[in-house]
């Protein structure tokens, strides 16, 4: 079911600050932590720190309202350069690719893509954009 959700990165901290929000909002994890070493090895992916492995790969936590906050550790050692103020992305779960190439078109247009549309070893059609207007946003859709 398509859907909104506001995803957080954070400089090797996302397990603090996800513990914190789900002390505030009294809700539960949607499923345990997903660990940056829970990766299968990828083509042309470099071999991960040890000290990046344990880190948060994905993280879901509903809050208020239906909104479900999204987190992740951004590591340098895969190219994230966490400032705050870029540090975060309005996620979309759509429901068809048909939808997620007409939006993701529209939305990068004039702007920058960060990672193209593609199939995701967790199942998903996935990318990345920043709009015209420094918006960051994330394209998730699970049918194929």
């Amino acid at each position: 079911m398509s859907g909104v959700s506001t995803y957080l990165n954070f400089p090797r901290n996302t397990e603090e600050a996800f513990n914190f929000y789900k002390s505030v909002f009294k809700t539960e994890f949607k499923a345990p932590f997903s660990r940056f070493g829970d990766i299968p090895p990828q083509p042309g992916m470099p071999p991960l720190p040890e000290a990046d492995k344990n880190l948060v790969m994905h993280v879901e936590l509903p809050i208020v309202g239906g909104h479900t906050l999204m987190g992740t550790d951004a590591p340098e050692s895969c190219g994230f350069n966490v400032v705050y103020g870029n540090n975060f992305h309005i996620a979309l779960q759509l429901d068809t690719r048909e939808e997620t190439n007409a939006l993701f078109e529209a939305l990068s247009a004039a702007g920058k893509v960060t990672m193209p549309l593609a199939d995701m070893f967790w199942g998903a059609y996935y990318g990345s954009c920043t709009d015209k207007f420094g918006v960051q946003w994330m394209f998730n859709c699970y049918n194929k």
